[in-house]
């Protein structure tokens, strides 16, 4: 038993013997391949393989050079920074100098692999460039570019997002005003001459002198030219630690920049490692184009912020109304004037607005111009914020024998309104469309068209004016220059709406949010601002209750409001529309510089229609004086708040 046992024993140490050797073996085989793998490595570094390990950006795919010589001249042809150095202006412009600057230093491969890496950083960059188009490829923002709007808003905006029919779209200079709308163009017309050129330029050259300092300190026998670019960096660092503009720069800073340039012109004629050069060209890069950016969505919000919000002095004026109406007793003449408010034959205009001084501005403009003002009756419908002010108003301050309402919309009692949901006033809708045209040719720029239609409160003007047969609705942003009484002698042959047509943008071109077989392609949309409204004709239809089925059903498939309400406005005036001739309505006065003189002057109604209205300090100038000349200058309030002065 005992002499099996030991063989037993002795079996079981072989085993294990046995296991010990292929352990062994298995280590001097990975040893093996870790020092061939340590050998091959450095090899291939030595080669110039390392470009290919070199790992891709995310999002990037890439693209095969045909020429290594195009370097940086690629750059300058890129689509979205064409877009860009447009509208970014002086902000991106040292970025190209310094480019051209450190060009000549930087080898063939370098420049490839940068340009590759900078064209990513456009295209795929993510959250923070996730709007900007792909090169060639103009794609709408995602949705409105507008904040939610607030109660004092003076218009509501919205941006459509129409399919852009592109083929090679070379000039897309207009990318910036497809963006950000008419910011891009306000901007352009209030660029003022830069204040820190100088100072630009400084750090401009002290970047491209860190750039090549440390290669320079390296090199055998260069002692005197690594001092001096050493003091020149310190001196131009003194000095722009107490300058910002270029006032504050010392007299001799001309010098000091010459020398400078002296110095780096010297560093460049050496053969250096470009590791630190082509790093500090990224650094100054990114943080320039990141810097642009931040600035340029920056001003943007704020200008929208500026467009959309009611200006001080117009608060102030309705707030001081508000009390003083309150605080004084006054005649009300509501009651003997009930019976003109209802008189059929009598000229009725209708202003939805809660603005004031725009109210006022268009019934005093009306007025001027009408043969007689006798019959004239307006309509001003306000909310319950802005009722007071418009009423102490307009029973301080006559328009010839013209007759004016006030109405708070909150307080209308209509039988086919839902007494549970409470009555708000909407002003007209305004829309801001880019597109390009199908029969576009290939260099054609993206157009951006600006319309205004009507708003829910419009629907309501058959159940609010029920004695009234036809009423004349005018926008709070119009001035009139002629007499409109032959409106009211019309035939409209049937048609409801009597409107000014646009035909610069076809129906088809929206066809995204209409659809495809429901209406005329070919057809042009219509502008609010002046329209004949024939009521008898509106109920006969039901174009109410038309209205509400589309929002309803429309409200179901569409995840946009702003693109349901420009469909239900647009189709449900489809083969009603009664075009009216161009000289009655000229818009654009909100947001076109290049409005011509005469055809201003031709036109009986103006309209300002457009983030520029011609009450806020940003208006465009030269419309603004016909808006103001039918200001009351002689209000005590509007001496008090400010306004216009």
């Amino acid at each position: 038993m005992k002499g099996g046992g030991g063989w037993g024993g002795g079996g079981g140490g072989l085993g294990l013997g046995l296991k010990s050797q292929r352990r062994w073996r298995g280590l001097v085989i990975g040893v093996l391949g870790l020092v061939i793998l340590s050998m091959l490595v450095p090899l291939a570094f030595l080669l110039g393989l390392h470009n290919g390990f070199r790992p891709a950006p995310p999002g990037y795919l890439p693209e095969q050079q045909t020429s290594a010589s195009n370097g940086f001249g690629e750059l300058d042809h890129d689509h979205v920074r064409n877009t860009w150095n447009e509208s970014e202006g002086d902000q991106s412009s040292h970025v190209r100098e310094l480019i051209r600057k450190l060009g000549p230093t930087l080898p063939k491969d370098v420049l490839r692999d940068f340009t590759n890496e900078a064209k990513n950083k456009t295209i795929g960059r993510g959250s923070v460039n996730d709007s900007q188009p792909k090169e060639g490829f103009p794609v709408p923002p995602r949705g409105s570019l507008q904040s939610p709007p607030s109660a004092n808003n003076t218009k509501v905006g919205a941006v459509i997002e129409v399919p852009l029919y592109t083929k090679d779209v070379h000039d897309v200079g207009k990318l910036c005003e497809f963006k950000f709308g008419s910011y891009c163009l306000w901007r352009k017309e209030h660029r003022e001459d830069m204040k820190d050129s100088m100072v630009k330029k400084l750090k401009d050259q002290l970047f491209v002198a860190r750039a090549y300092y440390p290669s320079i300190a390296k090199l055998p026998r260069q002692d005197k030219l690594s001092r001096e670019l050493k003091q020149n960096i310190q001196e131009l660092e003194r000095v722009l630690s107490e300058s910002s503009t270029d006032g504050d720069l010392p007299p001799q800073i001309a010098k000091k920049l010459q020398m400078m340039e002296a110095a780096i012109a010297k560093a460049k004629s050496f053969i250096v490692d470009c590791n630190n050069v082509d790093k500090k060209l990224r650094q100054i890069y990114d943080m320039t184009e990141d810097e642009a950016n931040f600035h340029m969505k920056q001003s943007a919000f704020l200008y929208q912020l500026a467009v959309q919000t009611m200006p001080k002095s117009l608060h102030c004026l309705s707030m001081r109304l508000t009390v003083e109406y309150f605080g004084s007793p006054l005649n009300d003449t509501e009651l003997s004037l009930a019976q003109k408010y209802l008189d059929p034959t009598l000229h009725h205009y209708v202003i939805f607005s809660n603005n004031v001084l725009a109210s006022s501005v268009v019934i005093n403009s009306t007025v001027m111009h009408a043969k007689e003002s006798r019959n004239q009756v307006f309509h001003v419908l306000t909310d319950g914020q802005n009722y007071f002010a418009m009423k102490l108003w307009f029973l301080r301050n006559t328009y010839k024998e013209a007759t004016v309402q006030v109405l708070n919309i909150e307080h209308l009692k209509l039988e086919s309104h839902i007494k549970a949901t409470p009555l708000y006033l909407s002003l007209p809708e305004e829309f801001r469309v880019s597109f390009l045209n199908v029969d576009s040719p290939p260099m054609a720029p993206i157009r951006t068209e600006y319309i205004s239609i009507f708003s829910h409160s419009h629907y309501l003007l058959p159940e609010i004016f029920q004695n009234l047969k036809k009423v004349v609705v005018l926008d709070d942003d119009v001035i009139v220059q002629q007499d409109l009484s032959a409106l009211w002698s019309l035939n409209m042959e049937g048609k409801v709406n009597g409107a000014v047509q646009f035909c610069s943008l076809k129906l088809g071109q929206l066809k995204k949010y209409l659809g495809e077989n429901s209406y005329d392609k070919k057809s042009c949309a219509w502008m609010s601002g002046l329209n004949v409204i024939d009521l008898d004709r509106w109920r006969e239809l039901d174009l109410t209750e038309t209205y509400r089925k589309l929002m309803h059903e429309l409200a179901m498939h569409e995840g946009s409001s702003e693109a349901v309400a420009l469909h239900a406005s647009l189709l449900s005036f489809q083969d009603l529309i009664y075009a009216l001739d161009g000289t009655w309505l000229l818009s654009g006065l909100g947001h076109d510089y290049g409005i011509d003189i005469q055809a201003i002057s031709k036109a009986a109604v103006l309209h300002y229609n457009g983030n520029m209205k011609p009450w806020l300090e940003l208006g465009i100038p030269k419309y603004r004086g016909y808006w103001k000349k039918y200001l009351n200058r002689g209000d005590q309030f509007l001496s008090q708040c400010n306004v216009n002065s």
